[in-house]
Order: structure tokens, then sequence, then C-alpha cells
């Protein structure tokens, strides 16, 4: 019930509850509120009791189908299908490794071997950091 709320939303409610009912009613309205909810979890748990009383073995398979529907809360779309169509590999085509400097994600175009761009045993080298106060280099085939 009181999941997604945080202490300061609760302080905010204190500090509006002092404002509204005053220092004197305030601990009487707060030990009211909590012996209202303790009632209401000693219901639902009495009934949840006698209901599993009732129903025996039957209430759990009645239960499962509920836990499931639970789950739904935190259903992802992106991850469900990732993990069907993957196993649940993050990165099924191993894009993660390769950056934009000159190879091509789907490969070898530059006239070398290998599926990402460059030869056996040779990886991408990074091109120096620009010094404070150097223009980027300009790629007239590209502007």
């Amino acid at each position: 019930m009181f999941d997604s709320v945080g202490w300061g939303e609760i302080l905010v409610l204190i500090i509006a509850g002092l404002f509204i009912l005053g220092p004197e009613r305030l601990p009487e309205a707060a030990s009211w509120l909590a012996k209202s909810v303790k009632k209401v979890r000693d219901f639902a748990t009495g009934a949840k009791e006698q209901l599993r009383e009732e129903m025996g073995p039957e209430f759990d398979q009645l239960r499962k189908p509920l836990e499931d529907l639970r789950g739904l809360r935190n259903f992802d779309p992106k991850r469900v299908v990732t993990q069907h169509l993957f196993d649940g590999d993050a990165d099924p085509l191993g894009l993660k490794g390769i950056t934009n400097g000159g190879s091509t994600p789907t490969g070898g175009t530059n006239g070398t071997n290998g599926s990402n761009g460059y030869l056996a045993g040779q990886t991408p080298s990074q091109p120096e950091p620009l010094k404070p106060g150097e223009r980027p280099p300009v790629d007239p085939d590209a502007t």
C-alpha cells in the first residue's frame, strides 16, 4: 500500500497534519490512524486464513494465477522479446563493441578480411583527442 510513498511525502503529511489539526489533536489522530490500519490488516489476514481453511489445497491453485498477474506490473515488452528471441543475450549481434570509426557494422566493405572490417588480430585505434584551440579535421565528402 505504501510502496511508492517516500520519507519526503510522509514528512509533508505530518507537517500538513500539524497545521490542520494543531499540536493538541495530532497525537490522537495519529493513534486513531494506526489503530484503524491495524484493524484493516487484521481483517484482511483473518479473511485470508478463513479462505485458506475452507478451500484447502485449492487455495494455492487459485493464488498462483493471481501472483502471475501481479508480475505483469513489471512487464517490459522489450526485455521479454529479447529473452524469447535471443535467449536473454542483451547484445545478440555483438554491436556494443563497434565504434563508428571507419568500419561498418555489417562488416568488411573496405577490402579487408573479418566481419568487422579489420584484419584478423587488428583492433580499431582511437584517434588522438584534439589539443586546446585545435580545429577538428573537415571531410569535404561528408559536407
